[in-house]
Formats: C-alpha cells, structure tokens, sequence
C-alpha cells in the first residue's frame, strides 16, 4: 500500500482507486485518479469535511478534484459538496430536483443526527445541484481509466448511483445499497420493493471478482451483496431472493 494514502488515512484499493472511512457517520468517501482527471465519491457530510476531504485528495494526487459522483442524496453523502466549486457534479436523474426541493430537510436531517446547526445551514444552503445527471450509465474518461457511472435504483432511496471503476480488479463504490457496517436503513424515501434488483445490477455489472465498497463500514466481496440481497428481499417481501 501506498505509504502517503495510508498516513492520511486513506485506503489505497487498486493503482488508480482508494476510499475513506470518514468519523462520526462511517460514510466511505472515493476517490479515483486519472492520468488527467480526479472523481471524488461523496465528499462528506458539511463544508468543514469538504475542504479536508479536497486538502487531502490534492496532496494524494498533486491535482484538482475535476468531478464529484453523489451516490444518492442524503446529507452525509452531499454536504461537503459547496468545498469543490469548480468541478463537475453527477447524480442520478432527478436528484437535481431532489436536492433543490428539500434543502430544508437535508439540514433538518443532519441537525437531527448531530451535525452543529449553523454547519448543517450553510452546507444545505451553498450545496451545488448536480448538473450530469445519469439515466442510465455514463462513461467518465479520466486520462488511462474509464469510469462507469449508472443509475441502478431504485432502492435505497429514489436515486442510487453506482460507480464501477476497472483496474487490476474491478472496484465497486456502492453508496447505501450496500452496508457492511450495520443493517441496510430503509428511510421514508427507500424503495423497498425495488432495492433486491437494484443490487442484482449492481452484480451483474460488477461480477463475481469485484471488490464492493459500501456506503459505510468494511470492502465486501459479490458473496456477501448477494447475502444482503437475500436478507432484504426477505425483509420486504420481494420474491426471487
């Protein structure tokens, strides 16, 4: 492992992909580094985490973040957004409405889970609308990688993305339809019926030898996604678990 990543608490994945477990709320940041471009995924939960979140990922890499992926819309994956005003931001279709409509509840949400309520107010408030919004996959070239992003929800909530990135082996950042770290939570906006085939495109794109990295807690491997299909397709009532 590269020494620099894992000094500034990062853990290094691939040659070109690693991720951070960040305090508090455990959500995976990911970041992936091209030859001309850096992608980061989901960068954290306020402005404050932001701008450590760029510090760091500018000294790992030498470069700017160029493109932000949110992996769905809740606050602890969104809010460090307004740290990285020049680059390009992708979601899932309809997560620009989604956000521009419920800038309240964001920071009605993060006041509610902890976060100091004149940080959740002006991360809600300077929170920049993704702009490349993603219907059904969309290939980011990054200089010698190419990412895939695709909209696999519904499931967790009404826009899950999901972010493929082909190395030495193929890394998976999964947001919160996957979860290692505690049970899957299935908030008012999850889509229940639909999160079992969520992660059977999640599979089925990024096969059996992928490392799949939840949206918080430990790598797991394609056995234990299929474990948790199964345990929420029993959960909810979805046949074909």
């Amino acid at each position: 492992m590269d020494v620099r990543w894992e000094e500034a608490g990062w853990e290094r994945l691939t040659g070109r992909a690693g991720r951070r477990r960040l305090p508090v709320w455990d959500c995976t940041v990911g970041l992936v580094v091209g030859d001309e471009s850096v992608l980061l995924i989901d960068p954290g939960s306020c402005v404050r985490e932001g701008v450590g979140l760029r510090a760091q990922a500018e000294r790992l890499t030498g470069r700017h973040v160029t493109h932000i992926a949110f992996t769905h819309g809740h606050f602890d994956h969104v809010l460090g957004g307004s740290a990285f005003p020049e680059a390009d931001f992708y979601g899932a279709v309809g997560l620009d409405t989604h956000l521009a409509l419920d800038r309240d509840g964001l920071r009605e949400d993060a006041v509610r889970q902890g976060l100091e309520p004149a940080e959740a107010a002006e991360a809600a408030r300077a929170l920049p609308l993704p702009r490349h919004l993603v219907s059904g996959e969309w290939t980011l070239e990054l200089g010698g990688v190419q990412v895939l992003l695709a909209n696999v929800g519904p499931g967790h909530t009404r826009h899950d993305l999901a972010v493929f990135v082909p190395d030495e082996r193929e890394v998976v950042f999964c947001g919160d339809l996957v979860e290692e770290s505690g049970e899957p939570q299935a908030g008012p906006d999850a889509v229940p019926a639909q999160w079992p085939a969520a992660l059977d495109r999640l599979l089925s794109l990024g096969g059996d030898d992928a490392l799949y990295v939840p949206g918080h807690g430990a790598v797991v491997d394609a056995g234990f996604v299929r474990e948790q299909r199964a345990t929420l397709a029993g959960r909810f009532g979805v046949s074909g678990a």
